[in-house]
């Protein structure tokens, strides 16, 4: 039974968060909201630890449109980063600035870039396209998503300094068209590099949050070197491109792990 360790102690987690901000912000939302996540991203690990084949991609679709839907389009919420910086600038800590505190500030100490393999509602689609294994070479152009990041900033903070009206209608429109220009510029490049996940790797702001946090992170792929053959299909099936035979902090692309676990899945010395 102890393989089934990790699914109840990542709810219990999720329920201990859903718990405290419930009584916290005295709102029944946080409670279902949270131990929705929970239940799902949990339901994800029991079904790939039961050897299911499309075990994430169920994590991803549940906690992805649901997000996207549900809280983005139906109750109006703009979860995406210029949605943190707006509620951030306005002092409120709900809907976003929580959401971003959880699942990726704080949250990746523990889990790392689990967001991006199992919840992300953008990587959602982009896993749908063919190339899952990266056939080009990693570009050097990582420094683009600090770009975006700062332009999420501005465009947020020009809307305070110049005291727009109607920013809440603002933000739900910056929502939807943020959505659609991520969606276009991740199947452009994920098409033009053969990469499915070239957008998560140069383009996503996001990860400005995530990278930073994740070197730290206690849940991690390890290598036992005692049953590693050396055969290399963990860095080939690997769509971050991570060295996951080594230990350190520093491997390669260390902070870009989504905790996928391919390497796992197709390592044939079970030393992963």
């Amino acid at each position: 039974m102890k393989k089934y360790f990790l699914p109840p102690v990542i709810l219990a987690i999720f329920v201990t968060v859903a718990v405290t901000l419930w009584l916290t912000q005295d709102n029944l939302f946080y409670l279902f909201n949270f131990l929705y996540i929970g239940m799902s991203v949990s339901l994800g690990i029991f079904l790939y630890i039961r050897k299911y084949r499309h075990a994430r991609r169920i994590a991803q679709l549940l906690v992805g449109v649901y997000m996207l839907a549900y809280l983005g389009l139906i109750c109006g919420e703009n979860m995406q980063i210029e949605g943190f910086w707006y509620y951030l600038f306005s002092g409120v800590f709900e809907a976003a600035t929580i959401h971003y505190a959880v699942a990726k500030i704080f949250g990746p100490l523990l889990f790392g870039r689990g967001w991006c393999g199992y919840a992300c509602w953008t990587a959602m689609v982009l896993d749908f396209l063919p190339y899952k294994i990266p056939q080009t070479p990693r570009k050097r152009i990582g420094w683009i998503r600090y770009i975006t990041f700062a332009a999420s900033l501005l465009f947020v903070l020009a809307l305070f300094l110049t005291h727009v009206g109607g920013i809440e209608k603002i933000m739900f429109r910056a929502f939807i068209v943020g959505n659609v220009l991520y969606y276009a510029v991740g199947i452009i490049l994920a098409l033009a590099f053969k990469d499915n996940r070239a957008f998560c790797k140069y383009i996503c702001p996001v990860t400005v949050f995530l990278k930073p946090a994740s070197y730290f992170s206690l849940l991690r792929v390890t290598c036992d070197k005692s049953k590693c053959i050396s055969c290399g299909k963990c860095k080939k099936v690997c769509p971050m491109e991570v060295d996951v035979t080594d230990h350190s902090r520093k491997r390669k692309n260390g902070t870009e792990c989504i905790l996928c676990l391919e390497c796992v899945k197709n390592c044939p010395g079970n030393a992963l």
